[in-house]
């Protein structure tokens, strides 16, 4: 991205010293032209005065060893003193720079994790101490993260590049950043008397050492201001102010820490409970070239820790080898399209070298290596069949018992009217042909937590269950019905639900039949056509095409100003999630959302930005019949209660954080009940007095830079609906949502799972294994499968959730995330043993030693952690049962 530079007027002298951060941003795919790096070596041998802050993309260096050997070892030189004394900062090696508020939580950690291991390639002496970042790169979680990869200091200030937004302005020289987990964090705020820079719709007035910026700091008691701009690598100004001649004076250049430890007050009684609403951040959400990067990161995101989680199970049970090197390889594409540049200026680049472009390349990379992964570890059991028969192996790499019902296709040749599926105990369970598709077929499955379980096929004709079913109104209307729902769609209004009775909660209706707004919707403004239109504007045609015992789904065609859309709704037996598929086949680009003088550019100072307007987007509408609502939204490793009375803004100084990454959950505190909606993909959400809860499906129009974000193609995505009883917290939905990104994976194969020490309970097996010996080791595997299948971990917590499982050597890495429990101690059971057990932090160094309990054979740790807190669990020459 690029900001803009300005010039600078000499004034005069002032009393009292302030402080600035300058240094460089950006990297090999943002903007580092060939012959920089010795540009900076150069300008800092002529300003001997000068100290800089690096947030350059650790694959910088590798090209820079390559383009300019000599140029890296004259800066490897200087860069060497990392003391506070020591001319050169990196204050963020995070491999991709990206947002973190639009990513996972586990995401975040590899970020910095992997981009200090490249630094440290370069610069082994590297040290980190302060986080800062040019962009708005910042999310609520950090302060835990940082502390536990060793940093002391934070800035939450970006104040040269606010095109994506800013911090809200709080406080004095110092806060105590406060995450959500109660970790802190010594942090520069965005000053309270910070504010937007007049006429510029991309700064603070901290991005300079400017008089009045300083001024008004002094005068909020701020002793020790500092300003701050991370130049773009690139530029050729050297020291940002002059030489100390330009702006406010007395100004010192300092590094962070420097500054921390050696100019400010050092330490503050403020602390700041840092709200992820705080981020006031938007990007142009709903226009389709975002939403597909969103999805395609999203994707990648799941898999990749899904693949992780598989190769070790596979090399717990199988001593197959641990795949680092793919693993490093998936990880490093997927953190290269997390990048902030491919959100904000995705069509920048030549043509097919778009920041777009190269995210397909990324991603398409990182899903290509996790599937292969994870379909080595599913099918990479000793094959010991008799007799041809066929088995399903169905894995759960989630931290929760799993009964969900599982699509499988089925081997050629097989006719799924005559086959029948039974569990390890032989009972039968129960089975559903695809309608769709005859080669599919849906079953119950059950299976442990971080483990799996085994069925086998056999020939012999399903038997008929009772359960899930849809049928025809009078009307046209259809209705799905499941053990949870009652939904009706209605034919004459867009295909939209009439009707959603919730039986677990006394046959609760959840549609508010006296909205304007029809429930599941899709309405928008759309400019060049006579303003709002919807979809409940023309009847539909409604085909089942699925009905049952197991799943129902019917299937809705209809259009939207003559543009053609289907949508699907499934209904699962025991299922409490109503998925949603939608489809909208553009017929061509056509403007949705607000009327930005029709189609010109936007003016970068004008503060009106129609992308800012979501209720004049495509959105699907959901008016619950609720009496007080109130909004809970998730965030990487955070959820927050909103304090907005609405999402609605249309300028840059009125920002409001109205994003879900995964989830956003409205809740009707009288009532105690709520309407939690799913996503792909990390999109706004919309909401206000009323106005009901909506899900951005679509804009077209005016964004940054003169580029108008324009329709290309279909609209595709998905998103779920749970109605539950109690708050987010007591209703499990951010563990719903786990779940919802992780299903099962089922693999038919005609291998037995024989792990030597199985996943499987051994008692009142229908599976027998003969010996064999595994992967050279002198251990014997012993021949029973286990029945109903045992889990790698058990918890006693529903509430953790488990971001990645590792394997580093022959020591096992768990990473647990409190989602939604307290802090009480819980108990952790796994199903093997370990020499030791310790809490190591992120950076990889020993924090403490836990108590080891062996109780038959088991493993069992005591872990205390408050709600949002992670743990990482180093397991010593771990061996499963």
């Amino acid at each position: 991205m690029i900001s803009v530079p300005m010039v600078f007027l000499s004034i005069g002298t002032h009393a009292q010293k302030a402080y600035f951060i300058d240094g460089y941003h950006g990297g090999v795919y943002g903007h580092y032209p060939v012959g920089y790096t010795q540009f900076i070596v150069d300008e800092l041998n002529k300003n001997k005065f000068w100290k800089i802050n690096l947030e350059i993309e650790p694959e910088t260096w590798d090209s820079v060893k390559v383009r300019e050997p000599q140029a890296l070892a004259e800066f490897q030189k200087l860069f060497a003193d990392q003391s506070m004394s020591g001319r050169i900062e990196y204050v963020s090696p995070a491999y991709g720079q990206s947002y973190f508020y639009n990513i996972s939580g586990e995401s975040i950690i590899r970020h910095f994790d992997y981009g200090i291991k490249k630094v440290k390639s370069h610069f082994p002496s590297a040290v980190f101490t302060t986080y800062s970042s040019e962009e708005p790169c910042f999310t609520s979680a950090l302060p835990q993260i940082l502390n536990s990869f060793g940093y002391k200091y934070a800035s939450l200030k970006n104040p040269n590049t606010c095109w994506g937004g800013y911090t809200r302005a709080f406080g004095g020289e110092l806060v105590n950043w406060v995450g959500p987990d109660g970790s802190r964090i010594t942090a520069v705020p965005r000053y309270g008397s910070e504010g937007l820079e007049p006429n510029s719709t991309w700064q603070t007035e901290g991005w300079t050492n400017s008089p009045k910026y300083m001024n008004d700091a002094l005068k909020s008691g701020i002793k020790n201001p500092v300003a701050m701009t991370l130049q773009d690598a690139g530029w050729r100004n050297g020291p940002w102010i002059g030489n100390g001649e330009k702006g406010y004076q007395p100004t010192e250049y300092k590094t962070w820490r420097d500054y921390f430890a050696n100019a400010s007050i050092g330490k503050t009684d403020q602390d700041w409970h840092f709200s992820q609403e705080d981020m006031q951040v938007s990007l142009v959400w709903g226009s389709q070239i975002l939403q597909k990067i969103a999805q395609q990161v999203r994707v990648s995101e799941n898999k990749i820790v899904m693949a992780e989680k598989m190769a070790a199970l596979n090399k717990i049970y199988n001593n197959t080898p641990w795949p680092q090197a793919a693993i490093d390889e998936a990880w490093r594409g997927l953190m290269l399209a997390q990048h902030h540049d491919c959100w904000i200026v995705p069509y920048n680049g030549k043509r097919g070298q778009t920041w777009a472009d190269k995210v397909v390349t990324w991603t398409d990379t990182t899903n290509r290596i996790s599937d292969r992964i994870i379909a080595s570890a599913a099918g990479s059991n000793v094959d010991l069949s008799k007799n041809g028969e066929q088995y399903i192996s169905v894995y759960n790499t989630t931290g929760n018992i799993k009964n969900e019902h599982v699509a499988l296709i089925l081997p050629a040749g097989t006719n799924p009217e005559t086959i029948s599926i039974v569990d390890a105990k032989n009972k039968e369970v129960p089975l559903q042909v695809s309608i769709i598709d005859q080669k599919m077929v849906y079953f119950k499955s059950s299976v442990p937590a971080m483990g799996y379980s085994q069925y086998k096929m056999i020939r012999k004709k399903s038997s008929k269950t009772a359960g899930a079913k849809a049928t025809v109104a009078a009307s046209g209307d259809v209705v799905l019905e499941t053990d949870q729902y009652k939904l009706v769609l209605n034919k004459s209004k867009g295909g939209s639900i009439k009707s959603l009775v919730v039986k677990a909660l006394g046959n609760k209706e959840f549609v508010d039949a006296k909205s304007e707004r029809s429930f599941n919707e899709l309405r928008g403004n759309f400019y060049d056509n006579g303003g709002f239109h919807s979809t409940t504007e023309k009847p539909v045609t409604i085909s089942i095409i699925e009905n049952g015992p197991l799943v129902v789904t019917a299937q809705i065609k209809g259009e939207l100003l003559s543009n053609p859309f289907t949508q699907t709704i499934t209904l699962k037996q025991g299922d409490r999630k109503i998925e949603c598929a939608l489809e909208i086949d553009w017929k061509t680009n056509i403007g949705i959302g607000s009327n930005y003088k029709q189609h010109e550019k936007i003016d970068p100072k004008d503060y009106h930005k129609p992308f800012y307007d979501d209720s004049q987007k495509l959105l699907a509408l959901f008016p619950a019949n609720f009496q007080s609502e109130k909004i809970y939204k998730d965030a990487p490793f955070d959820v927050t209660e909103s304090k907005l009375e609405n999402t609605f803004f249309s300028r840059w100084d009125s920002i409001k954080h109205n994003l879900m990454v995964s989830w956003v959950d409205l809740y009707d505190a009288k009532n105690n009940v709520g309407l939690a909606l799913l996503s792909d993909q990390t999109t706004t959400y919309a909401h206000g007095e009323n106005f009901p809860l909506g899900l951005n499906v679509q804009y077209s129009g005016a964004g940054l830079w003169g580029r108008n974000h324009t329709i290309t193609g279909p609209t595709k995505m998905r998103y779920a609906l749970v109605p539950h009883a109690g708050k987010w917290d007591k209703a499990g939905i951010s563990t719903e949502a786990s779940n919802w990104n992780e299903p099962a994976i089922a693999a038919i194969t005609n291998k037995l799972n024989t792990a030597g020490k199985s996943l499987i309970e051994t008692s009142k097996s229908a599976f027998q294994y003969p010996s064999t010996e595994v992967g050279g080791e002198d251990r014997i595997i012993r021949n029973k499968a286990r029945g109903a299948g045992t889990s790698l971990i058990e918890t006693s917590p529903k509430a953790y959730q488990y971001p990645s499982i590792l394997i580093d050597g022959e020591d096992l890495l768990i990473r647990i995330f409190n989602a939604e429990g307290d802090a009480k101690p819980q108990k952790i059971t796994l199903n093997g043993k370990a020499k030791s057990a310790a809490l190591v932090e992120l950076n990889g160094t020993h924090k403490e030693e836990l108590p080891l309990n062996i109780e038959s054979d088991k493993t069992v740790l005591n872990i205390s952690m408050p709600r949002f807190g992670i743990r990482t669990i180093r397991l010593k020459d771990f061996i499963a049962n």
